[in-house]
């Protein structure tokens, strides 16, 4: 799907595409890649660039044409990782901009939405490329919130109960922030390429760029503070659950040698040896009190060292 976006007080929707304006494509199908690539003369193998999962923050130009490739977070139910990141590029020539995501993601809505709230005009491609990676930070220290929300809820549960879904859960958690901090690195990196490309134009907006490094760099350092909480929080419950096996072990082997005694005792009284004790009439008594009473002292001695 793909629409018409022109900066007038913030994006406007146009029905038709014209020079200047921004086409923004997500998820395109094949009605949108022939029109990229016959109508706007865009280069296919960005596009297939773009397609690509795994592709990191990058420029590349083929021709007069620029591709900025970003990562942006957004949610998902893949395996059960809460967040994930993907790649938007953003391809421009001196009068065509054009971002494509193969994703559906509510940065774009809210981006465009934000810019008509706040009036923004947006000059050029730069003012485009920078005001997207801000928007990137900014829903990156959002899905960070809801995460460290999901964290504390986790460590709740695993007061009362520790189980191998909260644990999971955590790891999930972990797995997300990894994404977050590669990502956000690498637009960071971005930052300074598009800084060489452009700083001998007009383009280049001081004031908007060291706004976006603050925030990425807000991103970078909140993400790290979560990683490190994260990780000490599951090596913190590592040591509960070895502490605890322990302990289980402990009194496991109390048990089995407090039951051992009257055992050891009923094998050598039915052996076939002499042992003085045929013409008692109450030997079996005997025997029994015996093994209670050392049973009995065994299991208090190990009350008294803690074993159980």
């Amino acid at each position: 799907m793909r629409t018409y976006l022109y900066s007038e007080a913030g994006f406007i929707e146009k029905p038709q595409w014209m020079p200047n304006s921004w086409v923004n494509v997500e998820c395109p199908d094949d009605n949108d890649f022939d029109f990229l690539t016959q109508e706007l003369k865009v280069p296919e193998s960005f596009l297939e660039d773009i397609a690509d999962a795994d592709e990191r923050p990058r420029t590349e130009t083929e021709g007069n044409w620029l591709l900025t490739i970003l990562r942006i977070p957004m949610q998902s139910s893949q395996h059960g990782i809460p967040f994930i990141t993907v790649p938007i590029g953003i391809i421009t020539n001196n009068e065509i901009i054009v971002s494509v995501c193969y994703h559906k993601t509510e940065l774009i809505s809210d981006f465009i939405q934000h810019t008509r709230r706040k009036g923004i005009v947006v000059n050029n491609k730069l003012d485009l490329i920078l005001r997207m990676i801000y928007s990137s930070a900014v829903w990156f220290l959002k899905y960070l919130k809801q995460i460290n929300n999901d964290v504390a809820n986790a460590e709740k549960e695993l007061e009362k109960s520790i189980r191998n879904e909260d644990l999971l859960r955590l790891m999930k958690l972990q797995k997300t922030l990894v994404y977050f901090n590669t990502s956000i690195r690498g637009n960071e990196v971005m930052i300074g390429r598009l800084k060489n490309i452009f700083q001998d134009t007009d383009y280049l907006d001081m004031e908007l760029l060291e706004d976006v490094i603050i925030e990425l760099k807000q991103a970078y350092n909140t993400v790290n503070i979560y990683s490190d909480i994260l990780t000490g929080t599951m090596d913190a419950f590592a040591s509960i659950i070895s502490n605890n096996v322990n302990a289980i072990m402990k009194r496991m082997t109390s048990l089995s040698i407090t039951l051992m005694i009257p055992t050891l005792i009923a094998s050598f009284y039915g052996m076939n040896v002499d042992i003085h004790l045929d013409g008692f009439p109450y030997a079996f008594i005997f025997i029994i009190l015996i093994s209670v009473v050392l049973s009995a002292g065994t299991f208090i001695w190990f009350r008294k060292i803690k074993w159980f």
